[in-house]
This record gives structure tokens, sequence and C-alpha cells, in this order.
């Protein structure tokens, strides 16, 4: 049973991010507030649910949450800043748009970068103990999910629609036979291995 709350009579969002590891496309992340005293012994870690579950879910958080809001950090940012800065920002971009101020925040992971002046917490595998991560991360799973998706339309060749941009053996193929992409991360090693991408073409 994931817990309602991680603060006391504060209104706090949880953070998650998705795309992290990908080869290709924005890194999505989700904020999302829950009313006090909010259980829904639904909500998980968004990797432990089927698709069709996670859209199911997504619909319910949009309906029951105070607020949600999914920021994103474009392929070309994450070059200039690194992963784990561009992950950050997609939360900050998040919580930007929130349309009820939180007074806290609670992330999956343990890096974060302090939003203004609230208190945070960094919870390791917080998706699979607090409802309002677990919410963030479903909200930024199926939305990049959808991203990637509408991308496959314009590269069927990288097989997105069903990898999302992760390193699988298919897409490596891909990149080493047409080359890569504008969504494509240049700076991640999008070959594996020892090889190398000339990207000055």
């Amino acid at each position: 049973m994931l817990k309602s709350h991680y603060y006391d009579n504060l209104i706090e969002a949880g953070c998650d991010e998705a795309g992290r590891g990908c080869l290709a496309g924005s890194v999505y992340a989700a904020a999302v507030i829950l009313p006090e005293g909010y259980d829904n012994p639904t909500l998980n870690d968004s990797k432990q649910l089927s698709r069709k579950k996670r859209y199911e879910l997504r619909e319910q958080i949009q309906c029951d949450a105070t607020a949600w809001a999914v920021g994103i950090v474009t392929a070309e940012e994450i070059d200039q800043l690194n992963i784990l800065k561009a992950s950050l920002l997609a939360m900050h971009r998040a919580l930007d748009q929130l349309e009820v101020r939180p007074e806290a925040v609670i992330v999956d992971g343990n890096r974060f970068v302090p939003y203004h002046d609230l208190p945070y917490a960094t919870i390791v595998k917080g998706d699979g103990k607090y409802q309002a991560i677990a919410a963030a991360s479903i909200l930024a799973k199926t939305y990049r999910d959808d991203y990637m998706i509408g991308l496959d339309r314009e590269y069927p060749m990288y097989d997105w629609k069903s990898n999302k941009g992760y390193p699988t053996k298919k897409h490596r193929e891909a990149i080493r036979r047409f080359g890569i992409s504008p969504y494509h991360r240049k700076s991640y090693n999008l070959l594996g291995g020892e090889l190398t991408l000339d990207f000055q073409d």
C-alpha cells in the first residue's frame, strides 16, 4: 500500500521523470498534487503496470488530482546540459505549471535541485512508496510514450513506437544503417560498445 503523503499539513507535489535512458527524444517529468487523505490502492510505479492500466490511471489521476502538470526538456537541451540536469529542469518546468502552488516537493530518486525555497525530500524508489510520485511517474511515462509514438510516424525506421527511444538492438541497428535523426541525443553513446558516429555530416 502506497502512502498518501510524506509531509504533514503541507500541500506537497510528487515528481518523477521518464526517458532518462533513451537515445532519442525529450525527457518528460510530471508533478502531481493529490487531495489530502487521497487513497487509490491501484496506484503504483508505472514500470510495474501494464500499458492499458497506465492509461486508465492517467485519466483517473487527471480527474482526481488537485493539480497536475508535465514538463519537457528537449534532446538538444539534454546535450547542452547533461541528462541529470535536464531531468531536474523538466521537474521544475512541471512544478512551474501547477495551478495550485505546492508547499513541499517529494521526488523519486536521490537528486534534486531546490525549487524556490520549498522543503523537499528525495526518496529512492519513491514511485513505489508514495501515491503522488507514482501518479507523476504514470503521467510522465504515458505522455512521453505518446510523444515517441508521434515521432515514429516521422521516423519509422527506428521503431520508436515499440522501443520509445530506448537502446534496443533494432534501434541501434537503424542508427548504423540510417544515421541519426534530429531527435537523437548526440551526447549519448548511440551505437554502444566502442563505435562512434560523426555528427559533422
